[in-house]
């Protein structure tokens, strides 16, 4: 009965509703979500691993991306996410964590949404999807950053009380 309305509705030459927004999709977007690289997550409290969490509420997409440095090279070594959210987020993501991997700290800041949003051939209505990938990255880095800094600034002061106990 549904196909019969639809057909008359659509036309005898054309697809069903949601034929025709799959196909809306740019093949990357399509392979990204089908195919989703670097799912999964890291042990969060492991110095070595920033952590960006991010979310849109005008849309409900929530996006964890992680990044694993290396800490002699600066390097990202490795890189995961986990996405709630449509398929630009989900392979939003999964193109952030592939472009992240290899590269310096000072590097992947420079990653814009609106490569990303190219790469993909994302519509304008989904721009927004880019723009939680980047800031996913650049909250990683920050946290990252900022665990550093923490054990830094841990390893600072257990020096001066070291060599207070040795005198």
């Amino acid at each position: 009965m549904l196909r019969h309305v639809a057909k008359r509705v659509l036309g005898p030459g054309l697809r069903s509703p949601a034929t025709v927004a799959v196909r809306a999709y740019h093949e990357r977007v399509v392979d990204h979500y089908n195919n989703p690289r670097n799912v999964g997550s890291f042990d969060k409290s492991d110095p070595n691993v920033g952590t960006g969490l991010v979310g849109a509420p005008a849309c409900g997409d929530v996006m964890k991306l992680q990044i694993r440095v290396d800490d002699e090279s600066g390097k990202i070594v490795d890189a995961c996410f986990k996405t709630f959210g449509c398929g630009s987020a989900i392979a939003s993501s999964s193109v952030a964590t592939e472009w992240v991997k290899g590269k310096q700290m000072e590097e992947v800041l420079s990653i814009k949404n609106t490569e990303i949003a190219k790469h993909l051939s994302l519509p304008p209505v989904k721009l927004h999807c880019s723009m939680l990938a980047e800031d996913a990255i650049k909250a990683a880095v920050k946290d990252y950053e900022a665990k550093r800094a923490k054990s830094n600034g841990a390893q600072a002061a257990v020096a001066p009380v070291e060599k207070a106990a040795d005198a």
